[in-house]
């Protein structure tokens, strides 16, 4: 928290700190730190401030500093007048890290001798305290955006707020980005509204862009864009991270890393606690069981990830607190600054996807600014390697590609509408000028905004003729009022951005019929939302062993035929959750490009790049290598993008219907974070040879016109997303009183509203919503974009005998799709993998037994 010295130094510029907070510097044997002093300064002069930091500096209490100090100044109620509301609000993007800020603020407060109250006020918080919070609010409240958007669209907001002073926001970057950046954007757009005087503080430890923040932090205006202050703290102890160097072979592909579990535990073993990251649930889940299966000591080791009861994770997160666990397998929930303990090492299990994600994540050892944190990256294939070296060096260079700020979604726009009118009624004109405070909102035009507030009040001329989407009306004074008291119940139901991905039931029915689809099939399982979204009707995909025909999704259930077709056109992935980052991407194909930089990776990966080099090419950091083949009775067109599945899956979405039309016969496809293969009937090298297929025109950009809007109509993402849209805007409601809507219910619903705007009024807002979502989420159109202009005369084509080297990993992907689900899956993965790598490396004799070791 602060830096051990002699005395406080009362010469510093700006020094005014109460006596009691310098006894209890003095007592610590600390002394404040000058950026914590130099924020307590700016704060008393009136300034909004933006603190950057490394992990260890004393953020928080820097952050809290200005409240402290006021509140210690504040006078004693007089008995009989009104209690004072809050005066700092906090908010934070965990519930567990406001619950974890609340523990570590509580003891400097009482030791101080302040009398101050501090309570947290999450999801989690009963009706009751909530209640009593609104009767008897705390001077320090810590939070989070959607109970913000709550509080704000309360009838007392205005007297709750009344004393308001400071809003921190920590882990502002994470915030930001998001929806929920959006919602809190606009909620403290309102803050401001009621108390004009407010001041805010944002905490950040990873920013690419500062100046973005520095305007989300204050009011912008008509012609210009203000910004608070900034306060940068330079240096910290440079992390030690290393990647793993194992004894056993790296595999060629995969995400769970089971070949380095018996390092991982020894290094567990070495440790006092140790924080394992990985990037999705199921992945948690699997490391989990992982380590248990080999813990001979039965270390304490547990789990935490956002699917878990809420009570486990507190659990967890006690045992944390108190040292009793050595060690923890996490997702996200845990990325933030919450200080558990003594953590000296983090494991992270897989490429991190993201420079910025890593100096995140390896932040949680040793959480002193002054002491290095120790972290290990465990690739877990070969193309992983690359990345983890790309996120090293990243690191150690404080390069950071956080994600871009997006513009202000209009789904988020009508809940906020809506929350307004519960709070009070409103006027058009008044709300707008207070919108367009908020930096997502900035460049928000009047006619969108009206047309949000009519969608708000009707629905939109397409749904306006339904009593049960008009939830505001204009009145004769010229506000705007809900229309019912339920609407009130059903926002404070609904209120927020967070919508969990469904899993659907796959049913296997009989074939088509006139009448329709026989319904009635045994079930195969569930599979994942988002992978739906991607199919046509007709595609076909693998799924417990079993290569199936898409029929459609009929209220919450995926329909599917028994096909005689032996190949999958998509096959089944449940990938990583976190795309590969734009600056890893580059990184790695210079890496990739430069052989001199190969002798920092593991002698096998720089043996195997050196064979690919000699056996067909390796690309330049802006070129496209396509590689075709033959293997088995197929043909193989293998791209290198290295720009993250996302942008990959939507390339193969589009190539494979443009190599329908070229007659390439294609079957199907498989995409990863660095490469996409597809494969066919026809040989589609010789049809490049002789002309017959110009790759120049298969990679136009045009591909992004109509033959994107085709696919995306004829596949069930619009629908997805128009769900998710309707729900945050509230078109359709999850939660009702009295009664809670199933995810079929809801699909049933959202699923009958878009096919009569997409028939009747195609430029609906909420359609407009969907578009804007679908582009920057699953189809990642603007990386798609950038790549299609690089690569534009550097097409790269090697026509091959057999597969290369740097094509295995993407081969056994496919493959492994194919047999998944059999009885004897590792020992045909086993049999395959030894067959390809044979092909790949051919004559090398002495290096290909390394491999088959």
């Amino acid at each position: 928290m602060t830096a051990p010295l002699s005395t406080p130094p009362r010469d510093l510029p700006g020094f005014d700190l109460p006596e009691a907070f310098l006894r209890w510097f003095a007592q610590k044997g600390w002394s404040p730190r000058p950026h914590q002093l130099d924020l307590l300064q700016r704060a008393e002069n009136g300034a909004s401030v933006l603190l950057i930091a490394p992990t260890g500096a004393g953020k928080t209490l820097a952050g809290f500093l200005p409240a402290l100090v006021d509140l210690s100044r504040r006078r004693k109620r007089r008995p009989g007048t009104r209690p004072p509301g809050i005066h700092t609000l906090y908010i934070s993007p965990l519930k567990a890290l406001a619950t974890d800020i609340r523990r570590n603020l509580e003891k400097p407060v009482d030791e101080i001798g302040l009398s101050i109250s501090l309570e947290a006020r999450t999801g989690d918080t009963s009706q009751a305290k909530r209640q009593r919070q609104k009767l008897k609010p705390p001077d320090i409240m810590l939070t989070t955006p959607e109970q913000l958007a709550l509080l704000i669209s309360a009838p007392d907001a205005d007297s709750f707020f009344s004393d308001l002073r400071y809003v921190i926001f920590d882990e502002l970057h994470s915030l930001v980005a998001s929806k929920r950046g959006h919602l809190l954007a606009l909620g403290l757009a309102r803050l401001r509204r009621l108390r004009p005087a407010i001041q805010t503080i944002g905490l950040s430890a990873t920013v690419t862009d500062p100046d973005e923040l520095r305007e989300w932090l204050v009011a912008q205006g008509p012609d210009a864009s203000p910004m608070a202050d900034l306060i940068v703290v330079d240096g910290g102890a440079k992390p030690e991270i290393t990647i793993l160097k194992s004894r056993e072979r790296v595999p060629w592909q995969g995400h769970m890393a089971r070949y380095a579990m018996p390092e991982i535990y020894e290094a567990i073993k070495q440790h006092r606690t140790t924080l394992l990251f990985v990037n999705t649930r199921s992945q948690a889940e699997l490391l989990f069981q992982e380590l248990w299966r080999i813990n001979e000591e039965t270390l304490p080791i547990a789990l935490h990830h956002g699917s878990l009861d809420v009570a486990q994770r507190r659990r967890v997160e006690a045992a944390m607190a108190a040292n009793e666990l050595r060690a923890v397998v996490a997702t996200s929930t845990l990325d933030l600054g919450i200080d558990w303990g003594d953590v000296d090492l983090v494991v992270h299990v897989g490429a991190p996807k993201g420079a910025s994600r890593l100096a995140q994540r390896i932040g949680r050892a040793n959480h002193r600014m002054d002491e290095p944190s120790r972290a290990i990256l465990v690739p877990a294939n070969r193309f992983e390697v690359m990345e983890c070296q790309a996120a090293l060096d990243a690191n150690y260079l404080g390069a950071q590609d956080s994600p871009p700020m997006r513009e202000g979604c209009l789904d988020v726009l009508a809940q906020h509408v809506l929350g307004m009118a519960c709070a009070a009624p409103f006027r058009s004109e008044d709300l707008y000028g207070e919108v367009v405070t908020a930096s997502p909102y900035r460049d928000l035009d009047r006619d969108t905004f009206d047309r949000v507030v009519d969608f708000v009040a009707t629905g939109g001329y397409s749904l306006r003729v339904y009593d049960r989407y008009a939830k505001i009306r204009l009145t004769e004074d010229g506000t705007w009022r809900v229309t019912h008291p339920s609407v009130v119940q059903g926002y404070r139901m609904n209120a927020g951005t967070i919508i969990e991905s469904e899993a659907l039931l796959v049913r296997l029915i009989r074939a088509k019929t006139k009448s329709g689809m026989a319904r009635g099939g045994p079930v195969l399982g569930k599979i994942e939302e988002n992978f739906l979204e991607t199919l046509a009707i007709g595609d076909t995909f693998l799924f417990s062993g079993q290569v199936l025909k898409f029929e459609g999704i009929h209220e919450m259930e995926c329909l599917v035929t028994k096909t005689r077709d032996d190949e999958a056109k998509v096959p089944y992935y449940g990938g990583q959750k976190f795309p590969l980052t734009t600056f890893l991407a580059a990184k790695v194909r210079e890496m990739l490009a430069d052989p001199t930089q190969w002798g920092a990776l593991p002698s096998q990966v720089g043996e195997w790049l050196a064979i690919q080099k000699r056996k067909s090419a390796i690309p330049g950091p802006n070129d496209l290598l396509i590689e075709t083949f033959p293997n088995g009775n197929r043909f193989f067109m293998v791209a290198y993008p290295f720009e993250g599945r996302l942008a990959h899956q939507t390339l193969g979405m589009l190539l494979t219907r443009r190599l329908e039309r070229a007659r390439a016969k294609p079957l199907g496809f498989v995409a990863t974070d660095y490469a996409l293969s597809i494969w066919g009937r026809a040989d589609m090298g010789e049809m490049i040879g002789s002309g017959k297929l110009s790759l120049e025109d298969l990679f136009d950009e045009d591909m992004l016109g109509d033959d994107l809007e085709a696919w995306m109509a004829d596949s069930w993402l619009l629908k997805r997303t128009f769900r998710q849209c309707a729900v945050i805007a509230g078109l359709v409601m999850k939660r009702q009183p009295g009664r809670e809507k199933t995810g079929r219910q809801m699909t049933v619903s959202s699923d009958l509203v878009y096919d009569v705007l997409r028939a009747h009024e195609p430029d609906h807002i909420l359609l407009r919503a969907t578009w804007a979502d679908a582009a920057t989420g699953l189809l990642d159109v603007k990386r798609v974009s950038d790549l299609l202009a690089r690569i534009k005369r550097h097409i790269l084509h090697k026509d091959l005998e057999e597969i290369s080297p740097l094509a295995v990993p993407i081969m056994l992907e496919a493959g492994r799709e194919r047999i998944e689900g059999e009885a004897r899956d590792d020992l045909l993965a086993e049999a395959m993998e030894e067959e390809l790598i044979i092909k790949a490396l051919g004559e090398v004799k002495d290096f290909r037994s390394n491999y088959l070791r």
